[in-house]
């Protein structure tokens, strides 16, 4: 008994704790191993070139949460919040859809780094649960920013994907108008569960139970409260579901357990080849389409229209 609290402890370090060791999960075969696949030198170069602000909040237990944010390049009411994955952070991993979101469709962009990671405060990662509270606080802070007339979409990557399905489930201001998933997990039990097969060749019981626990004891919650695939059963906002098809970081098949489990609006995305947090880069033309067709059905350039109002009208004659 003693060995097996010795070694749920020491997985909870590892998966859990802000300090613990992620050199075992971040160098998984399953994963790139690029020296940063998700922020190419142009992106880089772009961020670089940007008038980012410093921002941030306070979460509901008290951590000040930092982010950046970008003005459009117009004034615009339409903003998204983007959502990194697990161990990264906000310019490290969101650069890229940043540069799109606000180059190619004119949005006002929110980067926060989520709490254990980048600049923001927090001593473990919350695989989305506290995560989802934190997201509603980012949504108050656009409302609050751009006004009541906000349109505000929230796009995630792996457990950034997590956190904004989990998000999706709590009761949102009718200023969030979509959430886009790419690549998450259905639950922290299940993926934990996998990746302890996987990566450590062990059981998930007893293993990931005992964790649990200890992960209640210091952290505040359990990994089977952490589900989107729960948390979207009881969604009333359009969601967009991106996977690649080669992901066996988080399984492909767990899209279609979150889409099935879905019951607001929904589109499905799946991209040929592509392994975990990479079906960005991997087809860039068939995610920025299914992008813009999706966003364009709940999210409208009201300044482009606005604009055209006052085009004088052409006189005939």
């Amino acid at each position: 008994m003693i060995t097996l609290i010795a070694a749920s402890l020491h997985f909870y370090q590892v998966a859990v704790s802000r300090k613990g060791n992620k050199k075992a999960m971040s160098s998984s075969p399953d994963l790139e191993q690029d020296d940063n696949p998700f922020t190419p030198p142009e992106v880089m170069a772009w961020v670089r070139e940007q008038p980012l602000e410093d921002v941030s909040i306070v979460s509901h237990d008290g951590l000040t949460l930092r982010g950046y944010y970008l003005p459009a390049s117009r004034p615009s009411d339409r903003t998204v919040i983007l959502a990194h994955g697990y161990t990264g952070d906000a310019i490290g991993n969101m650069s890229a859809l940043a540069k799109l979101y606000h180059e190619s469709l004119g949005y006002n962009v929110l980067m926060p780094d989520a709490r254990g990671h980048g600049r923001s405060d927090g001593e473990y990662i919350g695989f989305g649960w506290h995560e989802r509270k934190d997201y509603g606080k980012w949504i108050d802070y656009v409302i609050g920013r751009v006004g009541a007339g906000s349109q505000i979409v929230l796009h995630g990557i792996s457990m950034g994907g997590a956190t904004v399905l989990m998000a999706s489930g709590e009761k949102l201001p009718d200023q969030v108008r979509g959430i886009v998933s790419d690549c998450a997990y259905t639950s922290a039990k299940d993926i934990l569960s996998y990746q302890l097969k996987r990566l450590f060749k062990l059981p998930a019981v007893p293993f990931v139970p005992l964790t649990s626990l200890v992960c209640r004891l210091r952290a505040g919650y359990l990994f089977g409260e952490a589900s989107a695939e729960k948390q979207v059963a009881r969604s009333t906002k359009p969601i967009l579901f991106i996977h690649g098809e080669a992901d066996t970081f988080v399984p492909f098949e767990m899209v279609h357990r979150l889409y099935d489990s879905c019951v607001s609006i929904k589109e499905k995305l799946v991209i040929p080849n592509a392994g975990h947090a990479v079906a960005y880069f991997t087809d860039r033309e068939l995610y920025a389409g299914a992008l813009r067709s999706f966003l364009g059905r709940f999210v409208h350039d009201r300044s482009a229209a606005a604009e055209e109002s006052r085009v004088p009208a052409q006189v005939n004659g």
